[in-house]
């Protein structure tokens, strides 16, 4: 049971038998004074009096302790989240203080990172631009002169993936509703235009209070890898009441079981191939389900039992926008 539940029965039994017994003593002292319905009512007044104040005291007492595990949750999802108000019971208020001096440890601890893997990613360009232009004049096999030309090539793609990706993470995106259904329809429609084969089903508009930039990259990579892997793309949308689900199919060759949960982790590549068009560089599902989970949700990939693989996105209800 809640706090709330337990300080209003305690109370109610506490005071209804404290009532009974002193309406008990008031009547041997006035053995001539029965008035038994009048116990009755007294006790019926005093127990609805107990629950309306009771209801309201027990809601004014633990107030800050619901505020205090919203911002918990928020913190989970968002570690730019505004901080937990300071205000409540002494417990409570002293609480309150060191959460947000940790939020306050956690933001300056990830800032410091992406400031960190921004500079480095910025600093390696120089280099590997010079062992470009030097490897392009050496005097040796052109088979081995385009070999490494092709691995500085994917240093340069790996730099500039961590670079945007440490910008798109410093960057500070508004969160406003968004029509997933057009998003969806949208991200579908560009794959098209390029050539390869994307379809989203739906019937109504599914809004969602999100950043709109981030949200467009978190479904444009799974969309995008399931035309190249998996030859296309079959997105569906369902509004579970306290979730939504978007569900990405493909008809490739799937994943082994083993690494369905590994190819999050950033630079994996299934493709063994050294071609960047063909197997990336691996940052793509550890992005989305870094933006998944920042709104409160997550990917997750499985293989279908007819053959492919399915890509489920799930975000939570309390971010669906009303109306």
């Amino acid at each position: 049971m809640s706090i709330r539940t337990r300080t209003i029965l305690l109370l109610l039994v506490g005071l209804t038998v404290s009532h009974i017994g002193s309406m008990l003593v008031y009547s041997a002292d006035h053995p001539h004074h029965d008035d038994l319905t009048g116990l009755i009512l007294s006790t019926l007044v005093m127990v609805a009096a107990t629950l309306i104040i009771g209801y309201w005291a027990t809601g004014w007492i633990t107030a800050p302790l619901a505020a205090f595990a919203q911002a918990a949750e928020r913190l989970g999802r968002d570690v730019a989240a505004p901080p937990l108000a300071e205000d409540g019971p002494a417990e409570v208020l002293a609480a309150s203080k060191a959460f947000n001096r940790m939020q306050e440890r956690v933001n300056s601890f990830v800032e410091d990172r992406l400031q960190m893997l921004a500079a480095i990613s910025h600093d390696l360009r120089t280099p590997i631009t010079r062992l470009r232009l030097r490897t392009e004049q050496l005097p040796i096999d052109a088979l081995q002169q385009g070999k490494m030309l092709a691995d500085l090539d994917e240093m340069e793609q790996m730099v500039t993936a961590n670079l945007n990706f440490a910008r798109d993470e410093s960057s500070v995106e508004a969160s406003q509703t968004v029509d997933l259904a057009a998003l969806l329809q949208t991200i579908c429609d560009e794959a098209a235009d390029i050539g390869r084969e994307a379809e989203f089903d739906w019937q109504v508009r599914l809004p969602f209070g999100g950043r709109p930039q981030a949200l467009k990259r978190l479904f444009a990579n799974l969309v995008e890898n399931a035309t190249r892997y998996g030859e296309r793309a079959r997105v569906s949308a369902t509004n579970h009441g306290e979730t939504m689900e978007v569900v990405i199919d493909d008809d490739g060759p799937g994943i082994p079981e083993t690494q369905l949960k590994s190819v999050f982790r950033p630079f994996t590549r299934l493709e063994q191939s050294r071609n960047l068009q063909t197997g990336g560089i691996g940052l793509g599902l550890a992005n989305a389900r870094t933006i998944a989970r920042a709104h409160g949700g997550d990917v997750v990939l499985e293989n279908r039992p007819g053959g492919g693989l399915r890509a489920i996105v799930r975000l939570p209800a309390d971010h669906l926008a009303k109306g």
